[in-house]
């Protein structure tokens, strides 16, 4: 895909991450001109090498930390970027909780200099990668975004209720900013292409990877954690979203911050599918789906795990005009697509 020359460019912080990476392709096919902002501490080069083969050519890629003040600067003087979708930050929950300051630092800062940099260069529009984090066990389901924010579980989630907090109050002080924080669910699957997937760095801390790893053998077994939960077979409850329904979201984000004609705004919309899904169902799915039979037990509950969430996506639908279309057992059969790719180099 070529761009043409008058493309509107867009910078993606993270961009050769997950979500990031297919957030690239929807822009790409979309008709805008990314920008990808990645220090590669959680992402893998190869990433750019699956770009290639989807794209058909190259995205422009800076390595930089978003901390970095100077090379932040430097890119915004030499792209004329229109909008920014930040999706750069740490994201282990574990790992946050033994070093809360590391998350802080580059979560927080990283969003700070961009607010300073956006006005500095007029540039007005920002999609903030946010989480359903955010609502912690909410008393009822499903969680719309009037549901109230309970504290956090970790640092990690902390730095998205406080990075929501930040843009709100930064809006409100009538800065030129019009940003919309998307909070999103779990994101599950791969490109269709099985050129791009999820690629996590040593144990998977989420659900799909560590099934796909047990199916590869790469893992031993997949361990359940609780089945004494209130809910229909005793697993927890998600709700897991194809995260190329995910990336379409927030190029529809970014159609709407550009139609606004206002000089400053700030919203929250869920993106998931509305749907909730036990873990035993998306185990019993990825079975059916490809015919491969997991090594599984079943543990003790794991701490800080929320019984069940998922989302109220009636905003996303009528806001953004976007709807979820890729079901669960698709999702699943991608991810095990590139799950067999990676698992032959």
């Amino acid at each position: 895909m070529t761009p043409t020359g008058n493309s509107p460019k867009i910078l993606v912080t993270g961009g050769a991450g997950f979500i990031g990476s297919h957030t690239v392709v929807s822009l790409v096919e979309a008709g805008f001109e990314p920008v990808i902002v990645d220090d590669f501490s959680n992402s893998e080069r190869s990433v750019l090498d699956g770009l290639r083969t989807i794209l058909g050519r190259d995205v422009t890629c800076y390595t930089a930390n978003c901390n970095d003040s100077a090379a932040m600067e430097a890119i915004f003087q030499k792209e004329a970027v229109i909008g920014v979708i930040h999706f750069a930050a740490y994201k282990a929950v574990g790992e946050s909780v033994r070093l809360p300051l590391k998350y802080y630092r580059n979560n927080l800062d990283s969003l700070i200099l961009l607010l300073e940099l956006m006005p500095k260069y007029g540039v007005h529009n920002l999609v903030f990668s946010s989480s359903c984090t955010v609502y912690g066990q909410p008393e009822q389901l499903p969680v719309t975004e009037a549901t109230p924010r309970l504290p956090a579980q970790s640092p990690y989630g902390n730095t998205k209720a406080i990075s929501e907090d930040i843009i709100r109050d930064t809006v409100q002080s009538q800065a030129p900013i019009k940003a919309l924080a998307l909070r999103y669910f779990n994101p599950i699957g791969a490109h269709p292409s099985a050129a791009l997937g999820e690629l996590p760095l040593g144990v998977p801390a989420n659900l799909v990877p560590f099934i796909t790893q047990t199916a590869a053998g790469i893992r031993s077994s997949l361990t359940v954690y609780g089945n004494d939960y209130n809910t229909p077979d005793g697993t927890c409850i998600r709700d897991y979203i194809h995260v190329v329904d995910l990336a379409e979201a927030h190029v529809q984000a970014l159609r709407k911050l550009n139609e606004q004609n206002t000089d400053s705004s700030y919203d929250v919309i869920n993106i998931g599918t509305g749907r909730g899904e036990t873990v035993l169902n998306i185990i019993k799915t990825f079975e059916q789906e490809t015919g491969v039979n997991l090594n599984y037990t079943i543990g003790p509950r794991r701490p800080g795990d929320v019984e069940q969430v998922y989302a109220d996506v009636t905003k996303a639908n009528r806001d953004l005009n976007w709807t979820a279309r890729r079901s669960l057992a698709e999702s699943l059969r991608d991810a095990w697509r590139w799950q067999q790719k990676i698992s032959l180099k």
